[in-house]
Parts: C-alpha cells; structure tokens; sequence
C-alpha cells in the first residue's frame, strides 16, 4: 500500500465524469488499498478515486473509525430529509462551508469483491455518500456551498470565543 498524491481544486482530473469498473483487477485492489491508507493518513471521512487522479467509479467512506465501505459503482437509489451543515474536502484543503443534503440516503455498490450490497445511511454517512458521489461526476461541494467558502482556521477561531 501507499499514500496517493491528493488532487486539489484547479486540478482537470477533478471536474470530468469516471468510468464503471467492470472487473476487480490486482491494479483496482491495489487502488483500493491505497485510497484507504491515503484517507485515514488525510483524517479524512471519504475519499473517491478522481481525488488521487484515477477516473473509476470507487470511493472509500469510514465515518467511525470502524465501519470502512469500499464502494466500487455506487447509484444513489433512495433519499429523505434534508440536513444543513458545515462541510470539507481533501480537494479543497484548509476550506469548509455550508451545504444542504439529505439527511437519509439509501445506495447500492459492489464491494471488493464485485458482490452487490446495499447500504442505508444518515446525517454524516449520508452526507459523505453525496459527497464522494459528486466526485464520480466531476463534482465538488464547492459548487453547493450557501453562502462564502470560509478558512478552516478561522471557523475554528470563531468557536473557540
């Protein structure tokens, strides 16, 4: 495994749609691996592969800590409700703001193994599957924000009053 270069805003990989996996080769398990390691080494929730400029369908999501989903093609099938929140990108580093998404969201993905599963999700997981999703079509959250992108520093700053 390795940790990927992080592709940022500004980046052309980052704006185009990606193609289907149709197979789980060794290269697609080597990517897969080494998303999830460039992830966590981020501190990052998500991460889909355009972000480290490979144009497949597969993004990695851990919310917990312990609950990592490897998403090779996911569909968006089912969303409810609507949450309003602070949101990042490791595309865009040192930036946040705030977006609206569904608070519930239901998906379908293949996993490493190209075996179909289904997977159920609110507040930030489900914010999270929207995210990396937009990535597969070429987009970022910076396109959704209400309002001004604010510095990360600032915002934390602001808190600590």
């Amino acid at each position: 495994m390795a940790i990927r270069n992080i592709r940022e805003i500004g980046d052309s990989v980052l704006n185009k749609p990606c193609k289907e996996v149709t197979e789980v080769t060794p290269r697609i398990r080597e990517l897969i691996d080494d998303m999830i390691e460039t992830m966590y080494d981020a501190n990052g929730v998500g991460l889909a592969a355009p972000q480290v400029g490979v144009l497949k369908r597969i993004v990695v999501i851990d919310c917990t800590g312990e609950d990592l989903l490897v998403m090779i093609n996911p569909k968006i099938i089912e969303t409810s409700g609507e949450q309003t929140g602070g949101e990042g990108c490791l595309s865009v580093p040192g930036k946040s703001g705030i977006v609206t998404r569904p608070n519930y969201v239901k998906a379908v993905a293949y996993d490493e193994n190209m075996n179909l599963y289904e997977v159920e999700g609110t507040e930030l997981l489900a914010r999270a599957i929207c995210h990396e999703l937009d990535h597969l079509d070429g987009h970022l959250y910076v396109e959704k924000v209400e309002g001004e992108l604010m510095d990360v520093a600032q915002e934390e700053e602001d808190w600590e009053e």
